[in-house]
Order: structure tokens, then sequence, then C-alpha cells
């Protein structure tokens, strides 16, 4: 057992909590089938042991005295609470878990934890918001900054959540195999969403929603080994994270990936998330974000970017997900690749769905240039800049429209 004190005691805490919230979490919701009753549990034990830590120095097994702890206080909660057959059940489970083997009873039950978060029934919004929570351990402000809502809408959003999991009764369950496909997509589909709100953002408070998606994406891959689409998703978000250093030039703009100083790339993640790719290429179940992978592995390859193959994954891509932004994407590369005609025709069936959406008059204002239509990319260029998602985009923007005004 640790020293005794206060700061000891908050270190010991914030690290467990850190490392482990999610699978205590897991644990609690196994048993009680309530997302609520297991937070407040846990918050209770989180406060008890601030207090006992403090006094009697932290334990050698902080983690199951944490679960020890929350498995009493969701007993005295229930115990206080209605007495309905459900209620009285799980009060039997926790009651019983409370004579087992701790090894026993913090089994990793996370995984069941990923899929209820991120079931269908939830709004895709809600699957992130209730992930982070839940998971992450974030709290709702953070959550709130970070998909920039305030944070009263996001404190309803989560209880909202909550509620509809035990309303509609979704299972705490791992899905079959039959589901197994479209499910596993929800939840990459949710990790990818948090990487890029994190993106946009930067760090919340010291908590970097990026850091938070590849950690999701780690546990994911952890809990079930052996999916390509996991290993896919993963490489993604770790070869464009290795780039987050050189994303901003020094005048405060931001800078594509072939202009970028190598040298400032974290290449130890990039190695990583490089091999992590080949080990899903080697397994032959291609899929959208092993493809997404290889098209950052080629922006980051060393000489000139190999745009033909760029455009070659990006026809792949749209035969697996037909969505207008991949659309756009395809006609940027076909662009590069050495058809900026053709890519700006494609562009232009495009305006009636990606109107609003900003990357594409920045694309749009791109091509307008490449075909001499100088005018016509000013006043794109103009709608971009607007409309730009951070300073530093709307810098690289304005240095961009300068040639098209010059």
């Amino acid at each position: 057992m640790a020293a005794p004190g206060p700061r000891a005691a908050t270190q010991a805490l914030e690290t467990v909590l850190r490392n482990d919230r999610g699978r205590l979490m897991a644990a609690l919701i196994s048993r009680v089938r309530d997302f609520q009753l297991a937070e407040d549990a846990v918050q209770e034990a989180a406060a008890s042991a601030l207090v006992h830590w403090g006094r009697s120095g932290v334990p050698d097994r902080p983690a199951a005295w944490l679960i020890r702890v929350a498995f009493r206080k969701a007993i005295d909660r229930l115990r206080r609470g209605a007495r309905d057959d459900a209620w009285t059940a799980a009060m039997a489970v926790l009651a019983r878990d409370e004579a087992e083997d701790e090894a026993e009873m913090i089994a990793d039950e996370r995984l069941r934890l990923i899929f209820t978060c991120c079931h269908p029934a939830l709004e895709q919004k809600s699957s992130v918001a209730l992930t982070l929570r839940v998971i992450g351990g974030l709290s709702t402000a953070q959550i709130a900054r970070g998909f920039l809502d305030a944070e009263p809408t996001m404190g309803q959003r989560l209880s909202r959540a909550k509620a509809k999991i035990g309303a509609a009764r979704i299972p705490f369950v791992v899905p079959g195999p039959e589901d197994w496909a479209d499910r596993l997509n929800a939840v990459l589909a949710v990790i990818y969403l948090i990487f890029n709100a994190g993106y946009s953002t930067g760090p919340l408070d010291g908590r970097d929603l990026c850091d938070e998606a590849i950690f999701l994406a780690r546990l994911l891959d952890q809990l079930r080994p052996g999916e390509a689409e996991t290993e896919g998703a993963l490489a993604l978000l770790l070869i464009t994270h290795a780039r987050r250093a050189a994303r901003v030039g020094p005048d405060g703009a931001t800078v594509p990936p072939p202009e970028q100083d190598r040298a400032l790339w974290d290449q130890p993640m990039l190695a990583e998330g490089l091999a992590v790719l080949d080990r899903a290429v080697a397994r032959r179940a291609a899929g959208p974000y092993q493809i997404k992978a290889a098209i950052a592995a080629l922006h980051g390859a060393s000489g000139p970017t190999d745009w033909g193959q760029i455009a070659l994954l990006y026809d792949r891509l749209a035969q697996m997900e037909p969505t207008p932004v991949v659309a756009l994407n395809q006609a940027v590369a076909r662009a590069e690749a050495g058809a900026p005609d053709a890519a700006l025709q494609a562009l232009d069936r495009l305006s009636d769905v990606l109107g609003t959406y900003q990357p594409y008059h920045a694309a749009r204002a791109e091509l307008l240039l490449r075909v001499g239509r100088s005018a016509d990319s000013v006043a794109a260029y103009d709608r971009a800049i607007a409309d730009a998602a951070s300073a530093a985009d709307a810098s690289f923007l304005i240095k961009r429209r300068a040639r098209a005004a010059f």
C-alpha cells in the first residue's frame, strides 16, 4: 500500500479512472443494466477513494478497491430505490458478486459496452457523446466543447441516450456473426467522428479527442483482435495524427501534407500506423478504413505524391462508400493526377448536394484557377474562406486566393 496523503490519492485515482473507468463501468452496467446507476456508483466510489486513500494510503490494487466499493454503492442505491422485480434481481446479482474473486468481479465487459453505446437505435451524435462519457471518462463540459454544444444541451443528450437504452431494452451484448459487419462499422464511424472533432478543436482541458479516438481504436483492436477494418481504422488515425505538429506553419496557416516539414512528424507513431496497415492488408479483407489509411500513407510517402495511385484508391473507395464527400475527394485526386477539366465537371455535378460543404468550395476554387477561370476562382475562394472551420484554414485559403486575384 502506498503512503497516505491527498496528493498521492488524487494522482492514483486519476490514473485508475483514466485507465480503467470504462472497465469499471462495463462491469457494473453488465450487472445492473442501468447506465446512470453505474455512473453514480462509480462517482461515489471515487469520492470515497479520495477520503480513504488520503487517510490510509493507496491500496495495492486500486482498481479492484474501486469496483468493490462501487458495487456496494450500487447495492445501497438499489436498497433505497424501487423494489420491482428487475431491481431486486439486479441487487441479487451485485450481492452475489460481492463474494466473488476480485479478478472475476472486474472481468472485461468493455466490448459489450462499446457496442451498446454505438447501437443503431441511438443517434450517432448521442453514441459519440455516450462513448466519450462512459468509456473515455470525459466530462459533459469537455464533450460539449468538443462538439460546439452548450453544456446543458449535451447533458440532456446524454440523459436521453441513457434513458433510451433502458426503455428500448437495448441488449448489452456483442453482436452475432450476422450483424457483426454492420455494427462494427457503426462503432468505427463513432470513433472516426471523435477523431475528426479533435482534429478540428484541438485539446480540451488537457484531453485531446484525437488521442481519445486512438485509445478507443486500440481498445477495440485489443478486445477483438484480427479484424482488418479495426486495424485499418487504427492505422488511419495513427498515420494522420503523426503529422499533427506540422499541420500549421509558423505564419498560422494550414500546411497541406506535401508541403509539411517532415522533421516535425511523429516518426514512431507513423511507423506504427504503417505496420498496422500492413497487418490489415495482409488479411485480404479490404474495407473503407483500410483504403483511407492507404491514401493517408501515400500522402506521407517519401518523394512526389503518387496521385495516380491515390485516384485508383478513391475509385475503389467510391464503390464501397458512394457518398458525395468521397466523390469530391475522388475528383480532386483525378485533378492532381492530370485531369482538372474532367474533375471540375465532376464537382459541378455535386453542387446541389455539397453546396453548403466548405471543402467543396475550396476544392472548386483551386480547380477553377487551374483551368484559367480566375474570377470564378476568387468567388469560390471567398465562399470557402467565409465558411472555414478554423483561422489556420482561413489563412491557408487567403494565400491561395491571392494567386487567383493576381
